[in-house]
């Protein structure tokens, strides 16, 4: 008798510990489930290693609904009335990663160089904010919060002298790398500054994502904007170069990593003015000083 408790009892320890193993390879699946991200091979540099296949999400994309032409790459976009706003599960369907980068090309205008507004924000259903970047113009800071493991909330911001830049109506490049205990600030693809961070809570689909939104109203800044990326890899902000703030000519030749990109939207939505015609550079840049592209007259 005591022979056949033995066994039950190791059948039960058996089969009672598939489940949770199981639960444990989704887990960790499912964290690190982002789609194939098609992005230009010159944005990065050739000095660090990039992964073969790169994930994320392009949110000009999502939420502006309008990708370039042969000739036009990455066109620049005037942000209208609507609010930029979609729902988070349409925007991260899979959820999104817990380590990530965020790069974005905008530049400011005169009329908003002091402004404070969201480059991006994720909140709940109750309203409350879960992570967000904001740019503060009046202070020259950029903002990076988090909810935490215990729904507190996590703000850190950054004053690096570097990040006047952002504010003097040129083009520039932000990039954000989050890890799992630290958030780097990226400015035209050099670290401006880094700051530790504590534990930061799992992100909820249920609520709303928004992008490019003013603080004090959210309403859609007035600011011109290239582009919105996350990757699903925190080290692809220190991987990418600033080809497309370079006046110098490079090479045209242009490969995608990932899938292909579809076709151009039939109708632009309204929110939308037509996209600058400028060029964009194609190139593995060399070792030069990034030169920001001077603003429209009239700015």
């Amino acid at each position: 008798m005591t022979y056949y408790l033995i066994r039950w009892a190791a059948l039960f320890w058996i089969v009672s510990s598939v489940p949770r193993g199981f639960g444990m390879v989704v887990s960790e699946q499912t964290d690190g489930v982002c789609p194939t991200l098609s992005v230009e091979d010159y944005r990065f540099s050739d000095v660090l290693d990039r992964p073969l296949q790169i994930t994320g999400f392009d949110l000009t994309e999502k939420f502006l609904l309008r990708r370039g032409t042969v000739t036009e790459d990455l066109p620049s976009f005037r942000l209208g009335t609507s609010p930029l706003i979609k729902s988070t599960k349409l925007i991260f369907p899979d959820g999104l990663s817990s380590e990530y980068s965020l790069a974005s090309i905008f530049r400011v205008r005169r009329t908003t160089k002091k402004d404070r507004w969201y480059l991006w924000q994720i909140f709940d259903q109750s309203g409350s904010s879960q992570v967000s970047v904001v740019v503060d113009g009046d202070k020259k800071a950029v903002e990076f919060s988090s909810q935490g493991v215990l729904k507190n909330s996590l703000r850190y911001t950054f004053k690096s002298r570097d990040l006047h830049a952002l504010f003097d109506r040129q083009w520039h490049k932000l990039g954000i790398s989050v890890q799992s205990n630290s958030v780097s600030i990226y400015v035209d693809c050099k670290l401006a500054e880094k700051k530790m961070t504590d534990e930061r809570d799992n992100i909820d689909l249920n609520g709303r994502t928004l992008i490019s939104t003013r603080v004090e109203d959210g309403r859609p800044v007035d600011i011109e904007l290239r582009q919105i990326l996350i990757y699903c890899d925190p080290y692809m902000a220190e991987m990418e170069n600033c080809c497309e703030l370079l006046e110098s000519q490079c090479g045209a030749k242009k490969t995608f990593i990932g899938t292909s990109p579809p076709p151009v939207t039939a109708q632009s939505p309204l929110m939308l003015s037509q996209p600058t015609s400028q060029s964009i550079d194609r190139c593995h840049c060399p070792a030069e000083k990034v030169q920001s592209i001077p603003p429209n007259k009239g700015l």
